[in-house]
């Protein structure tokens, strides 16, 4: 499976080749299918979703324990898009077919019973309904902040902490049996979306600090909850980005934006997971590196085929997939 993995050359290849350069790649990578659903007009994302929970329900199979229970936790992600469709439709007020038609299908994976909520009066009457499913203990948190302050970006962005909490949860038990190669990897992902919110939250969307370390993940890896709130009560970007410790302060010497900050984390977080895809890690810690590199292979040939469809220019695609030789200097 591994390898299928996109290749830097592959990458370039496909933004700058012509059609049979295309599918001759994406072939090569397991990916026919995504450029057959853009020329036929499709979304991308359903096909994104099947393509990402069949490799896991191989790799599923072939594990037991604490670690499929990690995967499996893993693959909620793509049902936590769904439970949110529902949750973003019903506040929307649109339609049963309105809703159903931007939901994935999860095959096996799904544990939603969609047909039950999609009958629900209003929202909180489904939020009722989602405390009876595997959610009901994101769901109890986000409905409390959702009363608190009544708002999509509350339900979203407790919703997203609490996964992320269950994800830290179902891999303590991993950390100590598989030790450091797949323990660095959980500390890259959790410190990557506590910085990446962190930042985004107080100087992008202007919150108070208090309200901006509610909003993050109670994990305690290298970037400790302390030094979070820390963070959180400067002023400028700059200066958060100076109080980091290492290694985090060297790699976002250079960094400017919270995209900036995103891609640079990205890029360090796909070094790792190669070091570890590549080593004789134990199993479940290569498994998850391949998934993460996976998903990201996904991210990148989406932003590239529809980059090419619209017409945009090969180097703001560069950019926007991490091929941008400014922002690789960054990551260095």
């Amino acid at each position: 499976m591994a390898s299928r993995l996109l290749t830097p050359a592959a990458l370039e290849t496909l933004i700058d080749g012509n059609q049979d350069d295309e599918r001759a790649v994406l072939s090569r990578s397991g990916f026919a299918s995504l450029s057959a659903d853009l020329e036929a007009g499709r979304f991308l994302e359903q096909s994104i979703t099947h393509l990402l929970l069949a490799d896991i329900l191989i790799l599923s199979r072939a594990t037991s324990g604490e670690a499929r229970d990690f995967l499996i936790f893993w693959t909620r992600r793509h049902e936590f898009t769904n439970l949110k469709t529902l949750l973003r439709g019903r506040m929307a007020h649109a339609t049963q077919a309105e809703i159903r038609a931007q939901l994935a299908d999860l095959g096996p994976f799904a544990t939603l019973p969609v047909d039950d909520l999609l009958r629900t009066e209003d929202m909180a009457e489904l939020l009722r309904r989602l405390e009876t499913t595997p959610y009901a203990d994101m769901v109890r948190f986000a409905r409390r902040a959702f009363e608190r302050q009544p708002s999509l970006f509350a339900l979203d962005s407790a919703l997203n902490r609490r996964y992320y909490h269950g994800l830290v949860q179902h891999a303590r038990p991993l950390e100590q049996a598989a030790g450091h190669p797949f323990s660095n990897l959980m500390a890259l992902l959790i410190d990557r979306v506590n910085l990446v919110w962190m930042l985004r939250y107080r100087h992008a969307y202007g919150l108070p600090p208090a309200e901006v370390f509610f909003l993050l993940v109670p994990a305690g890896y290298r970037l400790k909850s302390d030094l979070l709130k820390a963070l959180a009560l400067l002023p400028r970007l700059e200066d958060a980005l100076a109080g980091l410790p290492a290694p985090y302060a060297g790699w976002l010497a250079r960094a400017d934006t919270v995209d900036a900050v995103s891609r640079i984390l990205d890029e360090q977080l796909a070094r790792a997971a190669r070091a570890v895809l590549t080593s004789a890690a134990p199993a479940i810690a290569r498994t998850f590196a391949y998934l993460i590199l996976r998903e990201r292979d996904l991210r990148r040939v989406r932003a590239v085929l529809k980059g090419r469809a619209l017409g945009i220019a090969p180097a703001i695609i560069r950019q926007a997939v991490g091929l941008d030789p400014a922002a690789l200097v960054a990551a260095a």
